[in-house]
């Protein structure tokens, strides 16, 4: 059985972009995260530290997001998946970056870019 943990909705501003007026003037991102790993040890436990500390987890996705711009989305949510599984007990990661203010000059909704990544071996 997988159970998971969900994060979303992270935000934070960010540089990233093709074009140079978005890494000069940067812009907000949007991340929401899917764990897939088990729960019962930290559920027979009831201890934090058998489990991911999704705090943890979020201000590591906002120190990526708001760190070294990258040109596409798929390279940052390449990043944060890699973060993600960083945490031992996480099995895979389906990550999600949306760019609500995407340079697109037709009206939109939001534009993402959505990742699973699968730790080796698992």
């Amino acid at each position: 059985m997988t159970d998971r943990i969900r994060l979303t909705g992270v935000r934070a501003r960010g540089f990233h972009g093709v074009y140079d007026a978005e890494r000069q003037h940067g812009q907000d991102f949007v991340v929401d995260l899917e764990l897939e790993l088990s729960l019962a040890a930290a559920a027979a436990s009831d201890d934090v530290a058998d489990t991911v500390h999704y705090g943890e987890l979020a201000e590591r996705v906002v120190e990526i997001v708001a760190g070294d711009p990258v040109d596409l989305l798929e390279t940052l949510a390449t990043r944060i998946a890699e973060a993600a599984l960083g945490f031992g007990l996480v099995d895979a990661v389906t990550v999600t970056v949306r760019k609500p203010q995407a340079p697109i000059a037709v009206p939109f909704g939001d534009v993402s870019v959505t990742i699973e990544r699968r730790r080796a071996g698992r």
